[in-house]
């Protein structure tokens, strides 16, 4: 899957995520966008992961 370089922050791509009508969705349509939405959530733990470790290993640096 290519990734889309998007120019806005992402705050506004959520705030705009979340004020969807979801009501004229199909059933289809809603778990394509909940499989999305939990592929976001992985992606974004995962970078927080990686920010966590590479601050534990910055700590670990300056300690010695």
């Amino acid at each position: 899957m290519d990734e889309e370089v998007l120019s806005e922050k992402p705050d506004l791509a959520l705030g705009y995520l979340a004020k969807q009508d979801l009501y004229n969705l199909s059933v289809d349509d809603l778990d394509e966008r909940i499989a999305a939405l939990k592929a976001e959530i992985i992606r974004s733990e995962a970078a927080k992961n990686d920010r966590g470790a590479t601050l534990s290993a910055a700590e670990n640096l300056f300690k010695s």
